[in-house]
């Protein structure tokens, strides 16, 4: 049987050819096989998933949120634009059906996605405005959403600084995850600088969110963080305190005047490495030490005088109840002698169990499965 190969499949798949030098530079543990699904992106970040399998993607820099098409079943896909004319969509989002995609400061809803993607349409859907009430200051402003078991929006909002602690004092919703209920913004949890990426584990469905750690205090302090939701509205620190022990120079001194129970991480990831998206690995394709467990996308360090750090996905393991074991590399191989030519922005679990990497410098999606 001779199998039908399309001019674009083939132009696509010769393409890919340019960029087997830098995958080759990629190592995961053994049986573990990574792959370039998509190119040239445009920043990519948050990745979601349709109820057909076809892949959204949001935009760090861009104005557009893309679909990722696989027609033919060949491990290609082709790009479909949704939505155009936005200010940095990063976030996407799937739920019921529905596309929500957000901006820094709106966040949008497509309904039922999955028809007008398969229904070939030239016209772009129609897009309404889901929630708008979002502070749009761009430092720290790039919007990561998800829905959590309880059906809500959830929605971080940084602080538009490095260091500061007038603009949460002044508007409650920085510094902070919240989730959307009934047009209102309820804290989820405070005190959080800059998270960019939260999950919630597969079998205690608690959340757990990254937190980047702020700069200018040296190379080795303090160090990002992973930490735990074990009660809604519990404060993590900031600005007062980083990482476990680290007390800010400029706003410690105020600790003991700080009415609230302050949450240590539940695992440190060291300093400067800007953690985003985490990803719970719940397919049943992975090895068993995978179940459970949750992978970091470590961005990487843009400030560090002595050695980068970062550019690179770690599996953090957890026990059945979701407590810390220990962390490892999963995948590295971004950073070579100092040159850093790749950044993975947000890991993904599929449905088909497979795991998929954005990276907004190298503008591509990778796509990681399992031989074993």
């Amino acid at each position: 049987m001779i199998k039908k190969i399309t001019l674009f499949t083939f132009l696509l798949s010769l393409s890919l050819l340019g960029y087997s030098d830098n995958l080759e530079k990629l190592k995961a543990p053994q049986n573990f096989v990574i792959d370039i699904i998509s190119t040239d992106l445009d920043s990519p970040r948050q990745l979601a998933e349709t109820n057909n399998g076809h892949i959204l993607v949001g935009s760090k820099k861009g104005s557009e949120v893309v679909a990722l098409i696989d027609k033919n079943k060949s491990g290609i896909y082709e790009k479909l634009v949704v939505a155009d004319g936005l200010e940095n969509p990063a976030g996407v989002a799937v739920y019921d059906g529905d596309l929500y995609f957000a901006e820094m400061d709106t966040v949008w809803i497509i309904n039922d996605i999955d028809s007008w993607i398969d229904s070939g349409s030239k016209t772009l859907p129609k897009k309404k405005i889901y929630m708008n009430n979002l502070p749009s200051e761009t430092w720290h402003g790039l919007k990561y959403i998800d829905f959590g078991p309880d059906g809500s929006l959830y929605i971080p909002v940084g602080v538009p600084c490095n260091i500061c602690l007038e603009p949460q004092t002044k508007d409650p919703r920085f510094a902070a995850i919240h989730k959307y209920v009934n047009g209102d913004l309820i804290t989820v949890a405070d005190g959080v600088r800059n998270s960019v990426g939260f999950d919630w584990h597969p079998v205690t469905n608690k959340m757990y969110f990254s937190d980047n750690g702020r700069d200018w205090l040296g190379d080795n302090s303090p160090s990002c963080e992973l930490n735990v939701v074990e009660k809604e509205g519990s404060f993590y620190g900031y600005p007062y305190k980083h990482a476990m022990d680290v007390i800010d120079p400029e706003f410690g001194h105020m600790i003991p005047n700080v009415e609230k129970d302050f949450v240590d991480p539940i695992a440190e990831l060291g300093p400067h490495v800007a953690p985003l998206g985490i990803a719970f690995y719940d397919g049943k394709v992975f090895p068993e030490k995978y179940q459970n467990s949750v992978f970091v996308a470590l961005h990487g360090s843009w400030n560090k005088y002595n050695g980068k750090s970062g550019y690179k996905v770690v599996l953090v393991q957890l026990d059945e109840e979701g407590n810390y074991l220990n962390q490892e590399d999963f995948i590295s191989g971004w950073l070579s002698n100092e040159d850093a030519w790749g950044r993975p922005a947000a890991p993904f679990v599929m449905s088909d169990g497979s795991l998929l990497i954005s990276d907004d410098k190298y503008n591509v999606i990778y796509r990681v499965t399992y031989k074993g």
